[in-house]
């Protein structure tokens, strides 16, 4: 699976503990991760948790990732902006025991995090527990078992549901500002990884348009 962090302006100074937690635990289960970035509180790349919906939106869309990892203070800004999106379900993932509902009850293919409230002593660790509760293994096999299967029912209800309500994402991008959208994908390494993984001609389309 490829997996995709995001960090947005006011936690940038973060991502390096980040990236690094989430590599230990998923790339020996055989995960690729993909940091895009903030790197850093001085990254010219600016990212507000608004555009990290934009770029996690871009990215899942386009198969570009399979899971989108990222963050805020409280995690629920982030949180909100991925979720306005087509094709994505965020959850906000405080421990442990919500990665492991998360994964095997509503099997998302987004999280987002608090890195500011209650991030502190021993906050890697954490990281790590939820990394390992959310990739370790096969999700979406529903908790407890005997609801598996309208757990199933319901997730399917509501991508119905969503692609119902939403646009598609190249028409949805289109109306926005552009220098917003442009700002989201503007980080170091976006180019590279966007368009070595990236399996939609419509969207890839819509990106080279912005970027070259």
């Amino acid at each position: 699976m490829k997996i995709a962090l995001i960090n947005e302006n006011s936690q940038a100074a973060k991502n390096e503990i980040i990236f690094n937690a989430l590599k230990t635990v998923a790339e020996p289960l055989g995960h690729t991760v993909f940091n895009y970035g903030m790197f850093g509180a001085e990254d010219p790349a600016s990212l507000t948790y608004v555009q990290n919906g934009i770029l996690a939106a871009i990215l899942l869309n386009s198969k570009a990732a399979d899971f989108v990892v990222t963050g805020c203070g409280t995690g629920m800004g982030a949180m909100l902006a991925l979720n306005s999106f087509p094709g994505v379900f965020c959850g906000l993932i405080i421990d442990p025991t919500d990665a492991f509902l998360f994964g095997q009850i509503n099997d998302g293919n987004a999280i987002s995090m608090p890195y500011a409230k209650g991030f502190g002593w021993a906050a890697e660790l954490n990281l790590q527990d939820v990394y390992r509760k959310l990739f370790d293994g096969e999700r979406g096999l529903g908790y407890p078992k005997e609801r598996a299967a309208i757990m199933a029912k319901n997730r399917g209800i509501l991508k119905d549901v969503k692609a119902s309500t939403t646009k598609d994402l190249v028409s949805g991008l289109k109306g926005l500002d552009q220098d917003l959208v442009k700002g989201a994908i503007a980080g170091a390494k976006f180019q590279e990884y966007f368009f070595a993984n990236s399996q939609d001609e419509a969207i890839t389309a819509y990106v080279k348009s912005l970027v070259l």
